[in-house]
């Protein structure tokens, strides 16, 4: 027998549809299979999806799907699906939870957007200069665009990423990116996207995403990288800690032409430790339909 599966299309990190990133929900995905959820992500032909399995008051079962298969999770999925709910009724308050693959995760309505405690951030080693050497030539770059003020390294809240600060917006918009060696180059070193950013005010960075070794080339606006930069940043002392919890705002979209605003939120306890890391920012409904399978 056929399922027809209810789905909606929302655009995350703008108001405006058709801005920011874009990703398939199916708010009702009860009873769907692994490769059901899989294939329904194909034939809505989007980048990403997410699919809650299952729910019990205030938390809900929260899958998420890129092209090559199932992922721990998508920040922009996340928010997105934050506001589907509340949108629908089926959020019973403005506090609920999402229970992923391996973390259950705190969320919440706060003046119009969502905010999403991401994973726990981790870190690893940056890597050698020769191995930067080999990013900074794949993205059409040079030595001279590197911030030296600005930490780099490797970092995680959803996905390992690569972060290299750049001195100036502009030069990131100038990144001409080739993208085969840099799906080689991010395999070797086990590393899903390239996170390049920038600063452009006091705690505002301009950033772009690159993940051809997960079948995307550009990541319009991101989730997962941009709070493990706030992460990044916070570890490196760039920012200060001792205010409880920082605000980082970051722009990103626009060399795409779909500008999409993140909030990155940034909790530390009493020793300057780091408590949690959340995501913040808006959502709109673009599309809704249903598909046969």
């Amino acid at each position: 027998m056929p399922h027809r599966i209810s789905y909606l299309l929302v655009d995350a990190f703008t108001t405006t549809p058709g801005g920011g990133n874009r990703v398939a929900l199916v708010l009702d995905a009860s009873g769907l299979a692994y490769e059901q959820m899989h294939q329904v992500t194909t034939r809505l032909g989007q980048i990403q999806a997410a699919f809650v399995t299952g729910w019990d008051g205030a938390g809900f079962e929260a899958r998420f799907f890129a092209a090559g298969g199932e992922v721990a999770f998508s920040g922009h999925a996340a928010v997105a699906l934050v506001h589907a709910l509340a949108q629908k009724g089926q959020a019973p308050g403005e506090k609920l939870y999402l229970r992923t693959l391996h973390e259950t995760l705190r969320a919440r309505l706060e003046g119009g957007q969502a905010w999403v405690e991401t994973p726990t951030p981790r870190f690893r080693d940056p890597p050698p200069w020769r191995a930067l050497q080999g990013f900074i030539e794949a993205l059409g770059a040079n030595e001279r665009y590197l911030h030296r003020g600005l930490p780099y390294g490797i970092a995680y809240s959803g996905l390992w990423t690569l972060f290299l600060p750049m001195v100036a917006p502009g030069l990131i918009d100038a990144l001409e990116p080739e993208m085969e060696p840099l799906a080689e180059l991010s395999q070797k070193l086990e590393v899903a996207t390239i996170h390049a950013y920038a600063p452009y005010g006091p705690r505002r960075f301009y950033t772009r995403t690159f993940a051809p070794a997960l079948g995307i080339p550009e990541d319009p606006v991101t989730g997962s990288p941009n709070a493990a930069l706030g992460a990044l940043l916070a570890r490196a002392g760039v920012v200060p800690r001792w205010e409880e919890a920082v605000h980082l705002t970051i722009t990103q979209g626009h060399r795409m032409g779909g500008p999409g605003l993140v909030e990155v939120r940034v909790e530390y306890g009493p020793a300057g430790n780091i408590l949690g890391v959340y995501l913040g920012g808006a959502a709109v409904v673009a599309e809704s339909g249903v598909l046969t399978l």
